[in-house]
């Protein structure tokens, strides 16, 4: 039986070209594998990875989240019970944090220790958001999430916020914005990027065929 991907609809994401990024790879890669956009808690648990998009507010995107039937609790208990591999793009990476600083302060899912706070880089005239090709900067070089990706590799982002990791250890990459800014976090079966690798081109393919081939 043909494994799936499950890639979740909670009208946080940029779904159709995220799919189809998943689905390019699946076909040029000749993976078993199936791509489904879901809304369903019970097809999310039937799958073998996990992926969370988003793009908007820290706190709309969990209220989003929240308020599908089942859904954050088939998360925890996939995910974190019997560690599928999940992947998180932009603000469905920033959800794994302890809590959001946008707008307020916002529970995540508490996946990963850390905090999504502003970039806060106006004052050295640097742009909010940061939008655009950036270089990423390997902190775990070794990280399957990484693996072949050229020391060059140049990812696309859009985002106000980013994620603070309380463990050093769980940032993977990084790009330099005014300082150092979280680009992929993780830990065992998570990982998340604050960059759309749906955008990023052959970054952004290499991202997503390592993640469909990982095994945590």
């Amino acid at each position: 039986m043909t494994a799936s991907v499950a890639i979740i609809d909670y009208g946080s994401g940029n779904l159709r070209s995220a799919a189809k990024a998943f689905e390019r790879v699946v076909s040029e890669q000749g993976l078993d594998l199936t791509v489904e956009v879901t809304a369903d808690a019970a097809r999310v648990a039937a799958a073998e990875r996990i992926v969370l998009p988003g793009v908007g507010a820290f706190g709309d995107c969990k209220a989003g989240l929240a308020a599908l039937p089942g859904m954050i609790e088939t998360l925890n208990a996939q995910v974190l019970d019997k560690g599928k591999p999940f992947l998180g793009i932009c603000v469905g990476m920033q959800l794994m944090a302890d809590l959001g600083r946008e707008h307020g302060v916002h529970a995540g899912l508490g996946w990963i220790r850390g905090e999504v706070v502003p970039l806060g880089v106006e004052a050295q005239g640097l742009k909010v958001p940061h939008m655009g090709w950036n270089q990423l900067v390997a902190d775990v070089p070794d990280h399957p999430l990484l693996a072949g990706l050229s020391p060059d590799a140049h990812a696309y982002f859009v985002h106000s916020y980013h994620f603070r990791p309380v463990d050093p250890a769980h940032r993977l990459a990084h790009v330099d914005y005014g300082g150092p800014i979280c680009a992929l976090v993780g830990r065992d079966n998570l990982a998340g990027t604050q960059f759309h690798p749906e955008k990023s081109q052959a970054t952004g393919l290499a991202v997503i065929a390592n993640f469909l081939k990982w095994k945590p």
